[in-house]
């Protein structure tokens, strides 16, 4: 028996945490590999969400939309984190995951508009922007 419209959500949301963890976790390691911001993955984590979403069979429309689209912004939100506490750690003698702990928002903040150019910008636009338009 099909999963009822009701029991479908809790789904799609678990699998969208899951998902946008799982997308930024892996944009930060291709971040460390290339020692770069790597922010085209804003797009792999849209077709992640949306694909995710069309996968747990949520309903179309405006709330799958609206999730797909949260499902990026937090998969960017984790993975520039990681990446800057990624790249403070090196140089402290820290692990990444330290790094991240004792990061604080203002600080994560004020590196990441360092780091992030006009272009990357772009990047995380065109992620959100498709992300809506493939999950809804």
């Amino acid at each position: 028996m099909p999963p009822t419209r009701a029991r479908r959500w809790p789904l799609a949301i678990a699998l969208l945490l899951l998902g946008s963890l799982g997308i930024a976790a892996a944009w930060i390691l291709v971040a460390e590999n290339r020692n770069a911001q790597s922010s085209w993955m804003a797009v792999v984590a849209a077709l992640d969400a949306a694909w995710l979403l069309r996968l747990a069979r949520a309903r179309p429309g405006l709330l799958r939309a609206a999730l797909g689209t949260a499902a990026t912004a937090l998969a960017i939100i984790v993975a520039s984190w990681g990446i800057v506490a990624a790249q403070l750690a090196r140089p402290m003698g820290m692990l990444p995951w330290e790094s991240a702990l004792k990061l604080g928002p203002q600080h994560a903040w004020t590196l990441a508009g360092m780091a992030n150019s006009a272009v990357d910008l772009a990047w995380f636009g065109a992620g959100l922007v498709i992300a809506a338009v493939l999950s809804r």
